[in-house]
């Protein structure tokens, strides 16, 4: 028998679960009812549970009679074995159990979480968080994505407390003092998707999108919030609709913002979880970053209701499915709602940062043999996300977008209320394309990595050739880690300059190299033209040269896409660091805050790769190449400017204030802190900034101020804003402190792993938070639920000094840590290639900073 699937000779088809949680005893009490089919003659019936005590388990047959099975539940296993009397015939039949559990306090299956009101008076809620398979935590249940079911759930509840699920309530009474709802039956769906919550809420009166009715359901005191996230919702749904050419299947489709949640949302049927900084914001006053990321989260899971929901991936390998096809549907929706903020362009940033850990030796598919189902916690990454979502956009690109959209209509339509993988979702997408996109496509996804296409001039025109990207050099690599004839069918979009103009040209490039024809006087060439590429371009020096010479000409994915192409070749060793910030000089009249963005992660970059000494001239480096384009912006928005520019003043004069050490930018931030943000004035992008920069400038007073905001402000995104400004106190005491707030409680779970990730990767807190890290990592592990331990350890791919290096890799042996997949040898590669680079180029860059910028 699997140790992880279970049987298919019995079928649950519909469940009728009671359940009645008490908050305040942090308990649960559950009986159940579950339709079964019996295919063949089975002695017992296995089935998922685990922390949950069984009271009793009672079969009937199709006659009415009745067996009390003997019950053993193997918490190792998390199965619990059911024995009757006498061996289940086939036919249809029935399970009834009675059980007990704790509402846990670890953000997964039923747990509870502790907040404060309004009026600062504690508070408990009760939620659920079923994926990947946690459902079984709450009621025994066949817990795998392939044993969908009909769901029926009645709740008993404290009168005083309010409840939501998947579905509409469709009857509320009060028995024995206690009020219990019953909810429709939902759709026919997976375990991981139920969803309860239990608390007090603020529910507002549903408004109708077609025939749906939607809700943004907030804890009371933050109705105000809710108005951003109705409203991307709302055209996420009609959106949905129309592009998948099927009705949502439900009768309501609610949004709830949790105070406590490990995830950012969770695609539940009908009800949609959120971190509610995921979902709730003060609309005037965010800037561009918060309201996208909210677009982006809300349209994400709406587009799950489909993807993902209707049909579902049939084991857990298919996670990516889900997850890669809502990302890239997401970006469709936002950008048909909010043009003017080019996602598509942002999503090339996002884009960046799958083919950064795709550049790995360790990198992995983007689909792999799962066998536990917690093996799939290693997929929930960039590469599930980016990466997949990036390869979707790039095939839609070249089958194009009309018979993309036909072929996953038709692939919906084959598999509505039912389970596919990837081979079902390629046959399709052939099928109506006409063409072998299974072919095509299983290179992108079922193997690591991704393509260097190096193009130069021949006579007669262009040479290209492809070869996977890596950051390690030949002798650094492990042996036997790079297949030597690994290659991909790769659909080249190209745009050749000539005399005559511009010439698109497409190509499949299914060999390690051709020559593709060209025009006799071709002057310069883009290869990726468009930007939406899952691959890494470079160009000879001459071809480069003349692509920098027509910079205006490339759109600003293809001024992004040249630019971040050169810093990774430049980490790869393959350019020298000098010579690419040279090329920087090239953009200094860039106006894109996506192109900037390059600009900016490659100095955050370079703080890691100089002692204190250096920081003089480095801060005088970011004034050189940033101070004409703060100066074109200024300090104040401008009227007409879109939000984009706004973003980009924003992000400027943060990175002048704390890496350039501006002097006149911190006292700006200082006279706009002193304002205490009077709503109104200041405008969000800036007061994102002046709050950084602040903190970075603060003492002890201002990180009280800090963290005050953080407990106790009613807005999520402030609570955010602070959150991230905390990590830029510069004080040792204060960055102590910080850390030791993140395991006396002061943080929430949710909150708390990530800022020691944070200041790992801070260059004036990295030593002391590794320093944390090995001497409380013990407690940390006690106190983190185990599939976020690598929201923590994620942060040591900073620490790239030698030293460091041997540390780590000393202290993680010695623990045995284990996070999943590659997930470790991958932090530790990533490490690695950063100390490659500190001991590559430190000379050099000390170098060219002294000599140009200052003595360091």
């Amino acid at each position: 028998m699997d140790p992880y699937r279970l049987p298919s000779s019995i079928i649950p088809s519909r469940y009728d679960i009671r359940l009645t949680p008490d908050l305040e005893a942090a308990s649960f009490e559950g009986q159940e009812s579950i339709a079964l089919e019996v295919l063949e003659p089975v002695d017992e019936v296995v089935l998922n549970a685990v922390e949950l005590q069984i009271r009793s388990a009672e079969l009937e047959d199709g006659a009415g009679q009745r067996w009390t099975c003997a019950v053993r539940l193997d918490e190792t296993t998390e199965r619990l074995h059911l024995k009757p009397p006498r061996p289940l015939t086939p036919g249809s039949w029935r399970l009834s159990l009675a059980f007990r559990g704790a509402l846990n306090d670890r953000l997964r299956g039923f747990y509870r979480v502790s907040y404060k009101d309004p009026g600062g008076q504690s508070r408990q809620l009760a939620a659920t968080q079923f994926e990947s398979a946690d459902a079984r935590r709450a009621f025994p249940c066949w817990d795998e994505p392939s044993f969908k079911a009909v769901f029926s759930l009645t709740l008993t509840i404290d009168p005083r407390l309010a409840a939501v699920a998947n579905t509409n309530v469709i009857s509320e009474a009060v028995e024995n003092g206690r009020k219990v709802i019953r909810f429709a039956d939902t759709i026919r769906m997976s375990t991981y998707l139920v969803a309860i919550v239990v608390g007090r809420l603020a529910i507002p009166p549903s408004t109708l999108v077609g025939r749906t009715q939607t809700r943004v359901i907030t804890l009371p005191g933050k109705e105000s919030l809710a108005g951003f996230a109705r409203a991307i919702g709302e055209h996420s749904l009609r959106y949905f609709e129309d592009y998948f050419g099927l009705p949502y299947p439900g009768d309501k489709l609610d949004h709830i913002g949790l105070p406590g949640f490990a995830s950012g949302a969770m695609e539940n049927f009908g009800l949609i979880t959120y971190r509610d900084s995921a979902l709730l914001l003060d609309e005037q006053h965010s800037a561009l970053t918060e309201r996208g990321f909210v677009a982006d989260v809300v349209a994400h899971e709406i587009s799950h209701m489909w993807f993902g929901d209707l049909v579902t991936m049939a084991w857990w390998n298919g996670i990516w499915l889900n997850e890669a096809f809502a990302t890239f549907m997401a970006v469709k929706a936002v950008d048909a709602w909010r043009p003017e903020w080019e996602r598509w362009t942002e999503f090339g940033v996002a884009r960046a940062t799958a083919l950064q850990a795709d550049g790995l030796h360790h990198s992995r598919p983007i689909e792999f043999p799962v066998k536990s189902p917690t093996d799939s916690e290693a997929m929930f990454d960039v590469l599930t996300y980016e990466k997949g979502g990036s390869v979707l956009r790039m095939l839609e690109q070249h089958v194009g977008e009309g018979v993309f959209q036909e072929g996953v209509r038709e692939y919906l339509r084959r598999f509505a209320y039912s389970n596919a993988d990837t081979d079902d979702l390629w046959r399709t997408l052939g099928d109506v394309a006409g063409q072998a996109v299974p072919k095509l496509m299983n290179g992108w996804v079922f193997q690591p990595g991704h393509p260097l296409i190096e193009v130069s001039r021949v006579p007669g025109g262009l040479h290209l050739r492809q070869r996977r990207f890596t950051y390690l050099p030949p002798e650094e690599r492990p042996q036997g880690a790079l297949p030597p004839d690994q290659r991909w069918m790769v659909p080249l979009q190209l745009r050749l300059h000539s005399s005559d103009g511009p010439t698109p040209v497409r190509h499949l490039l299914d060999a390690p190299e051709t020559t593709l024809p060209a025009p006799a006087d071709i002057k310069w060439a883009v290869v990726n033209a468009g930007g939406h590429g899952f691959y890494r371009v470079r160009y000879s020096p001459d071809l480069l040269e003349a692509a920098l010479d027509h910079l205006t000409e490339l759109t600003a994915l293809e001024r992004f896409n040249l630019l971040n192409d050169a810093w990774a070749l430049t980490e790869a060793g393959l350019v020298p660091i000098v010579e690419f910030l040279e090329l920087t000089k090239r953009y200094e009249g860039e106006t894109d805050r996506n192109v900037w963005a390059v600009l900016l992660g490659a100095l955050r970059s370079l703080r890691n790769l100089i002692y204190p000494d250096l920081e003089q001239p480095l801060a005088a480096f970011v004034l050189d190449r940033l101070a004409a384009a703060a100066a074109r912006l200024g300090v104040q928005p401008v009227a007409g400017e879109n939000e984009l520019t706004r973003q980009l003043r924003g992000e400027l004069l943060q990175t002048l204030g704390t890496i350039g050490e501006a002097a006149e930018v911190q006292r700006w931030a200082t006279d706009l802190y002193s304002l205490g943000n009077s709503r109104g004035e200041v405008d969000p992008d800036l007061w994102r900034a002046a709050l950084t920069i602040r903190a970075h400038t603060g003492d002890e007073g201002h990180f009280e101020e800090f963290f005050q905001r953080y407990e106790t402000h009613p807005d999520p995104q402030e609570q955010r804003r602070a959150r991230g400004a905390l990590l830029a106190f510069r004080p040792e005491p204060l960055v102590l402190r910080n850390l030791e707030r993140t395991l006396d409680g002061r943080y929430r779970l949710q909150d708390a792993p990530t800022q020691v990730a944070a200041a790992l990767m801070q260059p004036h807190s990295r030593g002391q938070a590794w320093q944390h890290l090995k001497n409380r990592w013990p407690e940390m592990a006690e106190k983190y639920p185990r599939f976020i331990f690598r929201w923590v350890w994620v942060g040591i791919t900073a620490l790239t000094r030698p030293d460091w290096e041997a540390e780590v890799r000393e202290y993680i042996a010695g623990i045995k840590l284990d996070l999943g997949g590659k997930v470790v040898q991958e932090y530790l590669e990533r490490l690695h290639v950063g100390v490659l680079l500190y001991q590559r180029e430190n000379a050099q860059l000390r170098a060219y900073l002294t000599s140009r910028f200052g003595t360091g």
